[in-house]
């Protein structure tokens, strides 16, 4: 089953691609044999109207170029230009001033954060029975459930990192609608700080959503359990992600959405499944989820293991052990996120106790911090910035300690 999709997908691979007037106008065609190995591109590079090759962050290595003229790929097109060294445009993590601190703790933001969350979640329940049920899916109706979802994760990321953790631990009957939510919305972090426009990260996250969907037809008890599965189990797991990107493709859903269900198990150094791709050979969005997906299995709990801090879960992404994982992404996640991410309960130096509530853009380790039981003169709650010599998280708290 495997081994026949592989050849169904390097097919769509080695076809060269059609001539997309759409992709090119106003675009700059570049010749992938002329662009110098390890250049930043100013602006995002596109293969077509179809897919994000590169954003600005991301090296345009030989790699990837060897990987295009494989594919019969000749050009690549995109609004900026190539550059030796790449030059942030602004503040790279595309956050709002720190300013007052009632725009990081808003209560009404949280109070909305949280009705999107769960209004959210019980969509993707709805959505994935409805596949069990009825193997139905329709692309430009999940397209604009996702391009809310996509507005409102731009404006409100701090507050939906916060919120997470309030939310009620996944039972198995809810476990992959969480773990889809989550993940989605993390991923649409890492393509906003990416610089993907619009209508990509709404192709990214229709993309997250739906990136396990191969495993509704594999009984939770198989891909829940604790104990070791059996021969026939374990080919049940490796195949999902041929399962989801074969029901997608037959539900003519776009090969930039079907493709990450089955590559998002791919990995960097080429250890993954289920074809075993590395580097440029794997799509972009393969990439984002992967890493989202990950740092959300590491920080989430489960019904058969216990929850990692952020903290924790964050140095095991930074870690990339094997380089498993594409270092620009990584990064995105950090930046995005901070090493102490948005949401985590903490011990500051002073010996107070507080929650991260934003990212330091210079400095992913120097997070803001609202302190617990201080106020600020006019009454609003207090928040810092942590910064070298001064204020420091010394660690994160056990839920032990926060609720003491």
């Amino acid at each position: 089953m495997i081994e026949e999709s592989k050849g169904q997908v390097n097919n769509v691979y080695n076809a060269p691609p059609a001539d997309d007037g759409q992709a090119a106008a106003g675009m700059k065609k570049y010749a992938v044999k002329d662009i110098p190995a390890g250049n930043y591109f100013t602006q995002t590079v596109y293969l077509d109207s179809r897919f994000a090759l590169a954003a600005p962050e991301m090296p345009f290595s030989g790699e990837l170029a060897k990987a295009l003229s494989d594919w019969g790929f000749r050009e690549v097109y995109s609004d900026g230009e190539p550059r030796e060294h790449y030059v942030p445009d602004g503040d790279p993590a595309g956050n709002e001033e720190i300013g007052d601190p009632s725009t990081i703790i808003d209560p009404d933001k949280i109070r909305e954060a949280e009705e999107f969350y769960v209004s959210f979640q019980k969509y993707t329940e709805i959505l994935f029975t409805r596949i069990r049920v009825q193997n139905g899916l329709n692309f430009n109706s999940m397209a604009r459930q996702i391009k809310t979802v996509v507005d409102f994760v731009r404006e409100n990321r701090r507050f939906l990192m916060r919120v997470q953790r309030k939310i009620d631990s996944p039972d198995d009957k809810s476990y992959l609608a969480s773990h889809a939510v989550r993940s989605t919305i993390i991923a649409v972090i890492i393509g906003t700080y990416l610089k993907l426009p619009v209508h990509r990260l709404i192709e990214l996250g229709t993309a997250a959503l739906l990136h396990e969907v191969g495993m509704l037809n594999i009984p939770p008890k198989v891909y829940l359990s604790s104990r070791a599965l059996s021969p026939q189990e374990q080919k049940l797991i490796l195949g999902h992600p041929v399962l989801g990107f074969k029901m997608l493709k037959s539900l003519d859903f776009p090969l930039a959405v079907g493709l990450p269900a089955l590559e998002h198990h791919e990995r960097e150094n080429g250890s993954g499944y289920p074809q075993h791709l590395s580097g440029g050979k794997i799509n972009l969005y393969s990439k984002i989820i992967a890493v989202a997906c990950s740092y959300e299995a590491l920080s989430s709990k489960r019904p058969y293991k216990e929850a990692k801090d952020g903290y924790t879960g964050m140095l095991e992404l930074l870690k990339n052990e094997g380089k498993q994982y594409d270092d620009t992404v990584v990064r995105a996640l950090v930046y995005s996120l901070s090493i102490y991410p948005i949401g985590l309960y903490v011990l500051l130096s002073s010996g107070k106790k507080g929650q991260v509530v934003d990212v330091n853009p210079e400095n992913p380790r120097y997070p803001v911090v609202q302190i617990f039981g201080e106020l600020n003169p006019d009454g609003k709650n207090k928040t810092l910035q942590t910064f070298p010599g001064g204020l420091t998280i010394v660690r994160p708290l056990t839920r032990q300690e926060i609720d003491g």
